[in-house]
Order: C-alpha cells, then structure tokens, then sequence
C-alpha cells in the first residue's frame, strides 16, 4: 500500500487531449497540465496488455493509479452466475490494476432488486469477503472499494459503505461527492455536510481512511430519483469549493478522480483551486 502525502488529482481515464494516442501521450498530457495520475476505466471489461500494464506501473512511480471496475458487476443478482461473474470481475480489476501500479479499485457493487437493506448487505457482504479470500492467496495488494452511489436502487448509500468498510481490511470507501449529493436530490452541497462526512469516515472506520482517500467528482444532473448524468463543474450546482475546503480542513490525502465530461479541464480547475486555499 502506498503512503500520501498530500491530495492528487486524477483525470477519470485518459484525457480527452490524448485523443486517439495511447497512454504515452496521456501521461504526456498529465504532465504538461500538471495533474497527478488517473483512474483506469474497465468499464466495459477488464483489458490491459502487457506493454500497457509495464508502462503504466513505471509511470506510477510519479503519478497515482487507481482503476474502476466494469459497469456490469451486481453482487444481489437473482442469478447465481450473474454473482460469481460479478465476484470474477472485480478480482480481475483487482489483479491488472496491481501490475499496473494502482493502489485502489473502486465499483458499483450491487442493486437492490427488491431486496430489504439488511438482507442485501448481507449479501453484499458475503461476495466480499469471496473476493478477499481469493486477493489474500493470490497476494494482490489494493485497496477494494464500493463506490457510493447516485440513485436509490443502487445498493451503496453512506452508511452501507463504511459499515462494510469497518468489516473488512481491504474495503474502504470510494466517496462519489456527485453521487451523494444526487441521490438525496440536492443534499450533500454545503461545507457543514462535507465536513459531516469526513468526520464520520474517520471517527468510524479510522484516520487511516482518510490518509488513503479515493474519491469521485463532477458535475451532475439529478432528479427526485437520483442521478441523470454527469456534467462539467460550472454547468451544475455542485458546490466544489466547500468540498475542496473541507478536503483541505481535514488534510485528506489520496486521490479525487475528476469525472467530470471535459474530464482534465475540471481536474485542473480543481487541483488550482485546492492549490490556492
């Protein structure tokens, strides 16, 4: 596990400037804006090749490295292959992301589908710890994180979260601010609410979740059930400032993956806002 020393600011994937260059010329573009690394993007399935996984773990000497996992994971799935597909995916994510440098992975663990909050947790639960018994033995060391999520039938609320966290070593939170503030349909936007956050992460689960952050933010659009869709930062109400504040306050170190759709843009404005306070 890797040790901070300070916040970084991570584009969610490859820049948009990398055009149809490969990682070479998005780190190439992290650098010339100065920004610190980026999330990996397995989203629509886990590959990486060799040259790939090799570059980016030197890279990762000088930049961060966390990955996300593919959008098709459903630990609460009616269908028992659906689960153990799901189970497979994020040991795969946790496996590439390793060779290639990362320190963390972060997904959308679960849907509700029906199901009352405990007996999902439960189930939820379970599929961890399949997950970490395979991670021990094949001794792939990452951070495992389900993500907070933005609508009401996703399975990953605040709580849900940390409680998860405080059974497992390897599962911290990943705190989507952009998804909390959508699923409450506007809640979550005000320094006195951030700051709630961060102080129930450390006073719950220890200052060490703290040190080891990963985080998401963008813009978003929401409605009475949650979150619509991502948008750049100054086309939403999403009250980044006061985030970066108590981010700041709190002397929070790891990793913001900016998700924002003008993806380094908003990464940039916020590690010069942060930057600046």
């Amino acid at each position: 596990m890797r040790n901070f020393d300070k916040l970084n600011f991570i584009t969610a994937g490859m820049p948009l400037r990398t055009g149809k260059g490969s990682y070479p010329q998005a780190f190439e573009v992290l650098k010339d804006m100065n920004l610190d690394g980026m999330e990996l993007e397995f989203v629509h399935g886990v590959r990486m090749n060799d040259d790939a996984r090799n570059f980016v773990k030197e890279r990762a000497k000088d930049f961060v490295i966390t990955a996300h996992g593919p959008f098709y994971i459903n630990l609460n799935s009616k269908e028992e292959e659906k689960i153990d597909a799901s189970v497979q995916r994020i040991i795969d994510t946790a496996s590439v992301a390793s060779q290639a440098g990362a320190f963390s992975i972060t997904y959308h663990a679960a849907f509700y589908m029906g199901g009352d909050k405990q007996t999902v947790y439960n189930q939820v639960k379970t599929q961890t710890q399949r997950i970490i018994d395979v991670l021990e033995r094949e001794k792939i060391n990452v951070w495992i994180r389900p993500e907070t999520t933005g609508k009401a039938t996703q399975w990953g609320d605040l709580d849900e979260i940390i409680n998860l966290s405080k059974e497992f070593e390897k599962v911290l939170p990943c705190v989507d601010f952009s998804h909390l503030h959508a699923r409450t349909a506007g809640e979550y936007n005000t320094y006195d609410e951030f700051s709630r956050v961060l102080e129930k992460i450390g006073k719950e689960i220890g200052q060490y979740a703290l040190d080891n952050f990963h985080g998401h933010l963008a813009g978003i659009e929401y409605t009475a059930k949650g979150e619509r869709q991502h948008l750049n930062l100054e086309e939403s109400d999403m009250n980044y400032k006061d985030l970066l504040k108590a981010l700041n306050e709190f002397k929070v170190k790891g990793a913001i993956v900016c998700e924002s759709p003008n993806i380094e843009d908003d990464c940039k404005l916020l590690k010069d806002y942060y930057t600046s306070l």
